[in-house]
C-alpha cells in the first residue's frame, strides 16, 4: 500500500498528483509559467481537502528531480523536502524525463496520441534548454532507459546514429524547435506536456524498493555543461 503526492515543477508546468499503489488519484497542475512557489502550495492544499487527507497519512513524497528550469527545480525539492521533514516521510526522486516518457506512453494507451505501435518505437522526451539545446534521454515503451539523460545541441543529425532504422517518437517542451531541423524519415513528432501523473507508477516502484533519497543532502538534477555534437555534413567538409 501506497499513498504518495508526486510534485512536478521543473518547467513552466506546475503540477502535483496523488497516488494510490502506482494509480492517480488526483491532478492539479498550471501551464501559466509563473509563481510555482504559491501555486504549489495551493494545488497541495487542494488535493489534501479533495481526498480527506493530511501530510500525516502519506507514505511518501516523491519530486522530480531534473533536468529542468534551476527555479523550478529548487522550488520543488524545497516544498517536497519540507513536509517529508514535517511529516518524517520518506523522499523519492524521479527522473524528470522518464516521467514525461511514462505520460507519452498514457497518452498514447488514452488515444490522445497518435504515432503507430508505441511499443516498437524508441521514446525520446526532450525539455527545453533554451536556443537549441534540450535536455533528452531515449526509453523504450516500458520506462527502461537506452540512452542516458544529457544535455544535447541539436542539428540535423542528432541522435540519427542510434539504433538507425527504428522509428523515434519525439515530444516535450523541447521538440517544437527540434522539428524544423530534425526532419528525416522516421522521426515523429507529439505534443505531450510533462505532469505529476507520469510518476505515479515509478514513484510506487521506487516506495515498494525502499529507493528512497537522503532528504539532508538531496539536490536536483542540474545539467549545465552541453554537449555539442558535429553533424555529418561538417565532417565531410572537415570542419
Amino acid at each position: 500500500m501506497s499513498l504518495i503526492l508526486c510534485i512536478e515543477t521543473g518547467t513552466n508546468i506546475c503540477s502535483a498528483a496523488l497516488s494510490h499503489n502506482g494509480a492517480l488519484l488526483s491532478l492539479r497542475e498550471s501551464e501559466e509559467g509563473r509563481d510555482h512557489a504559491q501555486k504549489l502550495a495551493s494545488f497541495i492544499d487542494e488535493l489534501f481537502r479533495e481526498n480527506d487527507i493530511d501530510a500525516e497519512e502519506l507514505d511518501a513524497v516523491a519530486v522530480g528531480m531534473g533536468p529542468g528550469s534551476y527555479t523550478g527545480l529548487r522550488i520543488g525539492t524545497s516544498v517536497a523536502k519540507g513536509i517529508c521533514y514535517g511529516a518524517d516521510k520518506p523522499l523519492i526522486g524521479i527522473s524528470s524525463l522518464k516521467s514525461l516518457a511514462m505520460v507519452a506512453v498514457e497518452d498514447y494507451n488514452a488515444g490522445i496520441i497518435e504515432c503507430g505501435q508505441i511499443e516498437d518505437m524508441l521514446l525520446c522526451p526532450m525539455i527545453d534548454a533554451r536556443r537549441m539545446e534540450v535536455y533528452s534521454a531515449i526509453y523504450d515503451s516500458s520506462g527502461d532507459e537506452l540512452l542516458p539523460v544529457a544535455a544535447r545541441i541539436i542539428d540535423e543529425d542528432s541522435l540519427s546514429d542510434f539504433m538507425p532504422g527504428k522509428q523515434m517518437l519525439i515530444f516535450g517542451g523541447g521538440a517544437f524547435k527540434c522539428r524544423e531541423v530534425m526532419k528525416r524519415q522516421g522521426l515523429v513528432y507529439a505534443s505531450v506536456a510533462p505532469s505529476a501523473r507520469g510518476m505515479a507508477a515509478l514513484a510506487d516502484y521506487k516506495f515498494q524498493n525502499g529507493e528512497f533519497e537522503d532528504i539532508a543532502y538531496f539536490e536536483p538534477f542540474y545539467l549545465k555543461e552541453f554537449v555539442a555534437g558535429v553533424s555529418k555534413k561538417n565532417m565531410l567538409a572537415g570542419k
